[in-house]
């Protein structure tokens, strides 16, 4: 025993002289004419030909190198590359900043191909990273890119229109599907009129999209989740933009407090404002789209950032937002404001730990009005808060882990339209830990983690292992999977089954002690093969399995209230929440090509979501089976100053509930005198399986084409013509029962817009 206790001290003090003996290097690669990090960019010691791409924050980090002499290189689309010679010591970490240099030439192919190292040195299932350059590819409605029009064309997205249009993530709903912005949780991202969400697509500097089997950094949904990081203000001068269109107006402002220089800090503000009018220019410009009423939609977007950064890279950011939309119909009018505040840091420290810190409060408030004036109304206040380390091993690995903790309380008061009253008051706080750890041998990347939650107001946790897996089969071939456990404990304040709900609330989950209906859980299994055809072509094939092992839902059904004379009730008549089970599960296929001036993405997406409520076996009203979307992108002339973008997308029809008859509906309460002579409303008597029929196929085009004037140095004006719906296609919105009558989609509807950056 005393020989093992030995040989074991012998090993990790030979493994600790080892580390001493070692030397790391880290630091940012910076913008040098505006101070921004450049992001996902490669940094190569040119001598030992091993390099690192940068993180979200321009960051990166080598250790375990031998010490001596070496060259850094740093290149990136659309800049010079640029250089730094670098004396690294035994048992230090060496720091050295890089700044490049934007270039007005072609890009070429080495560098195209060193941008695909990323692939292959992580796991990335069901992944996508959306930056500026990925959102001017898609058309602009009314001359402005947005984040929702490029998460459409993801594998395994389904909208589900454009009018109250939602995101559903491989058979998931919204709630299911977590979106933060720098950290702070975002309830309602997209507005009323769905081709807009909160986001100004100008100060986006990634988002991460991940549709199922995420790692144990994320936590707190069961399906999806969008994580939208903004950029910092321009360091070295005033800039901005100012954009108008026929449906949206934008000005953007930002700067330096303190001035950007190299090897110093700095500090720098962005603020932005976004506004819609659609609903007074509709009524002259579209008024065969609703000729009484226009499209009753608007909505005002408004945000703002402090930013500053110490000479090592350390910064601290301040940010706040207020949104608001509204959608006034003829008979009912809906209104969600949500404001918030918050703040991040990234500390870089002494040793080989980065350390992030998050927190931040949000508010949410969600109203119906109808012509009855009963209480429809939904609200969440929000606070949420993290502390995450990272620490890089040798030039790939990385372990991360950290610290969460949410509180919310929810407040709903709603009468459904059988008049039953449904209300709920609650407060919780979660509380969540993860550890994360990514291993890269020479062929193979295994990415092991663990989330543990404990959920205070159900007194009990949830322990989720999850796992990632990839095999490089060969320089060009990759095989990857992943499979993880997944809670949550929130729900929305409406029926899964209600097809066209703008009222969108949310809902902790009921207590323990008052229900045996408790949080969401579900399980991800997923599997993918990636292909490189040659230099500009990728393949990206990936099997699913979601099963969604508990499903809490508002009881869209409840007629009766659930008290003491009703106990000989069936529950599905008388509670307010139901408990159900699903599936969904598939595959999608993903082709991008890009090469110079063209641009072009290829996504099949085959879905089956199926759902079982206690008493059958339904499909619900998102369930698209085929969905289809292609994008191409040309850029030609001087500079590139033309630009024609386009998309093409195909749906399969979301499945309905067929109409059976209709019949008199009597108001019997408070009634005096004979109800033979009363006459009662239409009422309709739908089919007692659920969503057995199927609505037509939907497609639609979009396009836009946009010239630059390039004015004097940084300062451009932009005129791009579009048009959603180029061929008038007539897509069902839904079928109106009670008057007989068909409401489509938004029909054709060009723009002309205008923008000037400087």
């Amino acid at each position: 025993m005393k020989k093992i206790y030995i040989t074991l001290i012998s090993v990790l003090l030979l493994s600790l002289t080892s580390m001493a003996q070692q030397a790391s290097v880290r630091g940012f690669v910076y913008d040098k004419e505006n101070g921004e990090p450049i992001i996902f960019t490669n940094v190569v010691i040119k001598e030992l030909i091993i390099g690192k791409a940068t993180d979200i924050n321009g960051f990166f980090d080598m250790s375990k190198i031998k010490p001596g002499t070496y060259t850094l290189l740093c290149w990136s689309l659309g800049y010079d590359t640029s250089q730094a010679t670098v004396i690294l010591t035994a048992g230090r970490i060496t720091t050295q900043n890089l700044y490049l240099k934007p270039r007005k030439f072609e890009l070429n192919e080495v560098e195209i191909r060193g941008d695909k190292q990323k692939t292959k040195e992580n796991v990335n299932v069901s992944t996508n990273v959306i930056t500026q350059k990925e959102l001017k590819q898609l058309p602009t409605f009314g001359g402005e890119p947005d984040l929702v029009q490029y998460l459409q064309v993801l594998p395994g997205v389904n909208f589900s229109g454009d009018q109250g249009g939602q995101l559903y993530v491989r058979g998931g709903p919204p709630v299911m599907n977590k979106v933060t912005m720098d950290g702070m949780i975002i309830y309602n991202p997209f507005h009323s009129i769905g081709l807009f969400s909160v986001f100004d697509a100008d100060i986006i500097k990634n988002a991460d999209v991940s549709a199922g089997g995420f790692n144990a950094q994320y936590g707190g949904r069961i399906s999806g989740i969008i994580d939208v990081n903004t950029r910092e203000g321009n360091k070295t001068r005033f800039a901005g933009k100012v954009s108008v269109n026929p449906i949206t107006a934008k000005i953007l402002l930002e700067g330096p407090i303190s001035k950007f220089t190299e090897g110093g800090g700095s500090s720098s503000y962005i603020f932005s404002y976004k506004t819609s009018y659609l609903d007074k220019t509709s009524k002259v410009l579209y008024n065969y789209a609703d000729a009484v009423n226009g499209l009753p939609y608007s909505f005002n977007d408004l945000y703002a950032k402090f930013s500053t950064i110490s000479p090592n890279g350390s910064r601290v950011n301040l940010f706040g937002f207020n949104f608001d939309d509204q959608a006034n119909f003829a008979s009912t009018k809906y209104n969600w404001t949500s404001n918030g505040f918050g703040g991040n840091l990234l500390l870089i420290p002494d040793g080989s730990t980065v350390i992030n810190a998050n927190l931040g409060y949000s508010k949410y408030l969600m109203k119906q009005v109808e012509s009855d004036n009963l209480p429809r109304e939904s609200s969440i206040n929000s606070f949420n808060a993290s502390l995450n380390f990272s620490n890089f091993i040798g030039n790939k690995d990385d372990i991360r882990y950290g610290f969460d903790a949410v509180g919310f309380s929810t407040n709903f008061n709603y009468v459904n339209p059988a008049g039953r009253h449904l209300e709920q008051s609650d407060y919780t706080t979660e509380v969540h830990g993860f550890v994360k750890y990514k291993k890269v041998f020479r062929r193979f990347v295994f990415e092991p983690g663990l989330r543990v939650i404990y959920y205070s107001s159900l007194t009990e946790g949830s322990f989720e292992p999850r796992f990632g897996m990839k095999y490089n089969a060969s320089s060009t071939i990759r095989l990857k999977l992943a499979a993880g456990k997944y809670s949550q404990n929130l729900m929305s304040a409406v029926s899964d089954q209600d097809v066209v709900n703008l009222f969108y609330g949310f809902l902790s989950s009921p207590d323990k002690v008052n229900s045996d209906i408790q949080r969401q859980t579900a399980e991800h299994y997923v599997g993918g093969l990636e292909v490189d055809l040659g230099k500009y072509i990728e393949l990206n094939f990936e099997g699913f399995l979601k099963n969604f092992s508990q499903i809490t839902n508002i009881n869209r059904n409840k007629i009766y209230d659930d008290d003491e004379a009703h106990n000989n009730v069936d529950y599905h008549l008388k509670g307010d929440i139901i408990k159900e089970t699903g599936k969904a599960y598939g595959g999608d296929a993903r082709l991008k090509f890009e090469r110079k001036s063209v641009y072009i993405w290829a996504v099949y997406s085959l879905t089956f979501v199926t759902r079982n409520d206690g008493l059958q076996n339904y499909v619900p009203h998102f369930d698209r089976r085929h969905n289809i979307n292609l994008v191409f992108t040309y850029q030609y002339g001087h500079k590139k100053s033309w630009s024609f973008n386009s998309r093409w997308n195909y749906g399969s029809g979301f499945p309905f509930t067929q109409t059976q008859g209709f019949y008199e509906l009597l108001n019997l309460q408070g009634v005096s005198g004979n109800v033979n002579n009363q006459n009662g409303n239409l009422g309709i008597s739908y089919n007692s399986s659920i969503n057995t029929g199927r609505l037509p196929y939907f497609h639609r085009m979009d396009v836009s084409v946009s010239k630059k004037f390039f004015v004097r140095e940084h300062q451009v004006l932009t005129i791009t013509a579009s048009a959603t719906n180029v061929y008038n296609r007539e897509n069902i919105f839904y079928f109106d029962r009670l008057n007989y009558k068909r409401i489509n989609q938004l029909p054709i509807m060009p723009t002309i817009g205008v923008n000037y950056t400087f």
